[in-house]
């Protein structure tokens, strides 16, 4: 697979305000509420729109009708998808797009917007599900805590020696209870046929992938989400003064600020690395995976804080991010799984 060269300084920017603009138009917080209390947990308008503005074909190269950029720009744009906390299976494309490398038709399709969910197994998955069975040319077994399964029309299996695709109709779903409704997860009960669709090296691709567009969203989160919180200082009066004059509101917006600026240097780093295939690349993208995480998780709960009563009640959005935050922090494997990572990185190198 030959790797995307970066898109310039300008067309990166451009990139980032025109999905900027789609998510402030079609995925307000009014939006998110409405989507994330349908019963798909799916907005077909808000995917088309973002179909039309080549998102889910970031990083599908243009003979297939994709974008051809590179994780430095999915990076950037999962910044905008965290901070307006998009429910779509747009990380799931991106991910893809690794896997189906060598697959022409599949990656024109996903560029037309063809939903697909992904599920890491075998010497990915951090779940505890048994491992797959692979017996007589068929694939067996449970797949838990999938994301957008439920909208897919496929599903890939990366699992250490490769991936496998899927159809939909040949598993078997059930929804399950998700702290975030923002981010549906399925257990996914498989017995299909075996189509072998990405090697090993493919499926170590995609899952350096799937971490930085990861670690990229939950950056953007907090950076929205500070955002909010310091707009929230300077407005909010008590005791005839705004509360960010208070010594201990500045003390934790500084400690945030802190955090928010440093999971978007580490995501920014590792993107840039899996980018230009540096040696490096495994243990940037292990830091940022348990820094992204945990930066979110700090900001959101130090931002309800912040607030005060009012993000406590269901109608104010910082309880949303807050819940973004601790399942997202669980997505793709516990912090202290990528802090081992990342220490083991150091010593290969």
């Amino acid at each position: 697979m030959t790797l995307a060269a970066p898109a310039s300084r300008e067309d990166q920017a451009a990139l980032v305000e025109s999905a900027r603009r789609l998510l402030a138009d079609r995925c307000g917080e009014a939006d998110v509420r409405r989507i994330m209390d349908s019963e798909s947990g799916h907005d077909p308008a808000l995917w088309g729109a973002m179909v039309d503005l080549g998102l889910t074909g970031l990083m599908v190269p243009p003979e297939h009708g994709g974008a051809g950029l590179s994780a430095i720009e999915l990076e950037l744009v999962m910044e905008e998808a965290g901070a307006a906390l998009l429910a779509a299976p747009l990380l799931s494309s991106a991910i893809a797009a690794a896997l189906f490398a060598d697959d022409p038709a599949a990656l024109a399709a996903l560029a037309a917007g063809t939903p697909v969910a992904v599920a890491f197994a075998g010497a990915y998955d951090w779940t505890g599900a048994a491992p797959l069975a692979i017996v007589d040319g068929r694939v067996s077994g449970v797949l838990r805590f999938v994301p957008d399964a439920a909208v897919a029309e496929t599903i890939l299996i990366a699992h250490h020696q490769g991936a496998l695709a899927v159809r939909r109709e040949e598993a078997t779903l059930t929804p399950l209870p998700v702290f975030d409704r923002t981010r549906r997860l399925a257990e996914v009960t498989i017995d299909a046929p075996i189509r072998q669709v990405a090697d090993a090296a493919a499926v170590a691709r995609a899952w350096n992938i799937a971490l930085v567009g990861l670690a990229g969203e939950q950056a953007g989160a907090a950076r929205r989400l500070l955002e909010m919180t310091v707009d929230y200082a300077r407005t909010r009066h008590q005791f005839g003064r705004a509360i960010g004059s208070f010594q201990a509101i500045k003390h934790m917006a500084a400690d945030l600020l802190l955090e928010s600026e440093s999971a978007i240097s580490a995501a920014r780093d590792a993107a840039r690395q899996v980018a230009e295939n540096a040696p490096g690349k495994d243990a940037a993208v292990a830091l940022a995976a348990f820094a992204c995480a945990d930066a979110f998780v700090w900001v959101a709960k130090d931002a309800v804080q912040m607030h005060g009563g009012v993000a406590f009640t269901w109608d104010h959005p910082a309880h949303l991010y807050l819940r973004r935050a601790r399942s997202a922090a669980q997505l793709y494997g516990e912090a202290t799984v990528w802090r081992e990572r990342y220490v083991r990185a150091l010593e290969a190198a």
